[in-house]
């Protein structure tokens, strides 16, 4: 009875239950309630830079979330994109249209519940397709690591190309139009 017992109680030590995170998982628990907070901050400030600034804070978790997912082509793709992009083109739009720098009341609105309602729903049904999703998919261990540079680069400009360009596009047409908006204003002041 000792001997069968000693191996199975070494088998037990040496893999962690699902109950024992490692150190990786408390860290992306930890950057997740830090990057859900920032994210929170980001859609209730009533001052636009600040949410501006918060949502640079929001992606920068989500990259740190990739990275340690051993996602690195994505979190740099997140940070160059969306925080080097996105954000620098949102500060830029409202530097050039002049809105607002301090608290603006036309921030916030009286339908707090119903965006409240919409936005439980909207989780609720991400969550639930993901979910159903991921029941029944396997990961193919064969072949390229996922989220390797390799793997994401094949698919992304096998299957979401035009997606990827459309999204350039309409990136532009914004910049042009905050550049349009702040030229009409300077004309019509002169």
């Amino acid at each position: 009875m000792g001997a069968a017992s000693g191996p199975a109680f070494s088998l037990t030590e040496s893999h962690p239950g699902f109950l024992s995170p490692t150190g990786i998982e408390i860290a992306f628990v930890l950057v997740g309630i830090a990057t859900l907070g920032a994210a929170l901050v980001t859609v209730t400030t009533r001052q636009l830079v600040h949410a501006a600034l918060w949502l640079i804070v929001t992606l920068g978790g989500l990259a740190v979330e990739y990275l340690l997912l051993t996602a690195e082509f994505i979190a740099w793709v997140q940070v160059l994109i969306y925080v080097g992009s996105v954000v620098v083109l949102l500060l830029f739009g409202l530097m050039l249209t002049r809105a607002p720098i301090g608290r603006s009341p036309d921030a916030d609105s009286e339908n707090r519940r119903a965006a409240l309602a919409v936005a439980v729903v909207a989780a609720g049904t991400l969550v639930w397709v993901v979910v159903d999703a991921f029941r029944t998919t396997w990961i193919e261990l064969d072949g390229p690591v996922q989220g390797s540079t390799e793997a994401t680069g094949a698919f992304l400009f096998r299957h979401w190309v035009l997606p990827f360009e459309a999204l350039s596009v309409l990136l532009l047409a914004a910049l042009v139009g905050a550049i349009v908006l702040s030229r009409k204003d300077r004309e019509g002041k002169s």
